[in-house]
């Protein structure tokens, strides 16, 4: 009780002589920022209140295919290894500069800098699959980049919300000596005050050029329709859940267990969609027990996917073990076809495998919006039923994300970010473990498979080479997929506009209170 007196308290000074200020929206998130630097210290938080302040070349539509953002248009030349972009015209920084092409190849030269620690400089310096040669600007409306060789995932790689979509900024956002103050960006939202542990502040750019027609996923017809959004972190479920209740927290994304339990109150709607995200349990099989593909197939063969996907979901999800969302044109036949609940194989393969009881530890966190916690202990008890020793142990998320960084885990129970490409899901999880200690398959041929895959630019090639990962990806075992997330928002009814969708981001703009 103590606990979560404490937690309102910090949530309620300064909100109440505020509450029916219609030109504030609050936003709660179940933890702070990690930065203000797009693509760098990074997490599904940060992404989200950033994409509010930064806007790259290109973004993704509500579909999740690739649209125009800050570039009007492109063409595409050199069989595939040029990409010509032409801005649009007066889009202006937050600090009242007009955006040029100059300002462009600046931003590309400050991430691809070593030193800012881009997340996905390894994207495009040759490491992958992308090799970005020059960037160029031949007059001030033309950005010209080229490519060592034709990528097909390019321009999905440019729109990437963990890259922060490549976001150009204004050389300003950096103080003289290099280092980084803060983000002045061309989004609708001008990046205000950020107190630490507390909340970010967003203020609307009134000079905001936004694109003609109706907003499209991170793209189209953006505007800011209140003076502030206040992104406050609230790590406490409960007491997100009392602020809904109270009119201290505009909107959050919620559990399945809160959603169904608020949309019982008069004053607050739900908005749910399925989205891209995936709800996993990773594997280490660099693990001297898990590497046995034999223990591996029997954990999967212990564990029942719709009755974790059901349980852990309020009843609103179904199972589904593919890495591609369901939602997804690539999702087909073949990816429907999962793991089969079995005990008597499970017993088998545990003969098989020589398993003589060792325990097995399951990572997990306790964040209200992703099931981690409530999955890693059915799991436990089913396991647990079919003879395996797993022992849960429950982790802070800054702690588990780290040892997922480091790959110093047996399982752990957790969930992947949107990715609408298939090439981008399973590059997620392929890759040489030596190098990137994150990535959980590090099958060669699923590593030169998924190499092609991200070449392809034709659907029949793209769903064979897809399906066939996705077979290899069962046999093999380094993950289990269990179900793709859903977008769960609750808000109150005096706020209308917001929609959840398949990225499960939060989009601020378009969004009013009465």
């Amino acid at each position: 009780m103590k606990k979560f007196l404490s937690a309102v308290a910090l949530l309620m000074p300064g909100l109440m002589a505020q509450a029916a200020d219609n030109n504030v929206i609050r936003f709660a998130l179940n933890q702070d920022i990690r930065s203000s630097q797009p693509g760098v210290n990074r997490d599904g938080n940060t992404d989200d209140v950033l994409m509010h302040v930064v806007e790259g070349l290109v973004g993704y539509r509500e579909d999740g295919t690739v649209g125009p953002m800050l570039a009007s248009s492109w063409d595409i030349s050199d069989e595939g290894k040029t990409y010509t972009f032409h801005l649009r015209d007066g889009v202006k920084f937050h600090n009242g500069d007009t955006m040029t092409a100059q300002d462009v190849v600046w931003s590309w030269k400050h991430w691809n800098e070593p030193k800012t620690q881009w997340r996905c400089l390894r994207e495009f310096d040759g490491s992958g699959l992308i090799h970005v040669t020059d960037v160029s600007a031949p007059d001030k409306n033309t950005v010209v980049m080229k490519l060592e060789k034709p990528v097909a995932l390019f321009l999905d790689t440019l729109a990437r919300t963990d890259c922060g979509a490549t976001a150009v900024i204004s050389p300003k956002s950096v103080a003289s000596d290099g280092s980084w103050v803060a983000p002045i960006g061309t989004g609708p939202f001008i990046f205000g005050d950020w107190k630490h542990g507390e909340y970010v502040s967003l203020k609307r750019f009134a000079k905001y050029s936004a694109l003609p027609g109706e907003p499209d996923g991170f793209v189209g017809g953006k505007e800011a329709l209140v003076d502030e959004v206040r992104f406050m972190a609230v790590p406490d479920a409960a007491t997100v859940k009392a602020g809904l209740q109270s009119g201290a927290v505009d909107l959050a994304q919620v559990s399945p267990i809160d959603g169904s339990d608020l949309k019982k109150d008069p004053n607050i709607a739900l908005e749910v969609a399925p989205n891209a995200q995936r709800h996993v349990m990773l594997i280490q099989t660099d693990d001297p027990l898990l590497k046995n593909v034999k223990l591996r197939q029997a954990i999967a063969s212990a564990l029942d996917s719709e009755q974790i996907a059901l349980g852990t979901s309020q009843n609103m999800a179904h199972a589904s073990n593919s890495n591609i969302s369901v939602a997804s044109a690539f999702y087909s036949n073949v990816q429907k076809q999962g793991y089969n609940y079995d005990p008597a194989r499970t017993a088998q393969l545990l003969k098989e495998a020589g398993y003589k009881g060792q325990p097995l530890e399951i990572i997990a966190n306790k964040r209200a919006t992703v099931p981690s916690f409530d999955m890693a202990i059915i799991i436990q008890a089913m396991l647990q039923g079919a003879g395996i020793n797993a022992r849960v142990t429950t982790m802070e998320w800054a702690t588990q994300l780290e040892r997922y960084q480091s790959g110093r885990y047996q399982m752990m129970t957790f969930t992947y970010s949107a990715r609408f490409n298939p090439a981008l899901a399973f590059e997620q999880i392929t890759g040489d473990k030596t190098k990137q200690k994150r990535k959980v398959w590090g099958d060669p041929e699923a590593i030169a498979m998924t190499d092609k895959l991200a070449t392809l630019d034709d659907p029949a090639q793209i769903q064979a080479l897809t399906d066939k990962l996705h077979q290899q990806m069962i046999a093999d075992v380094p993950l289990i997929v269990f179900y793709p997330g859903l977008d769960i928002v609750a808000h109150r009814k005096a706020i209308s506009g917001y929609k959840a969708w398949l990225a499960a981001a939060a989009r601020l703009w378009n969004v009013s209170k009465a």
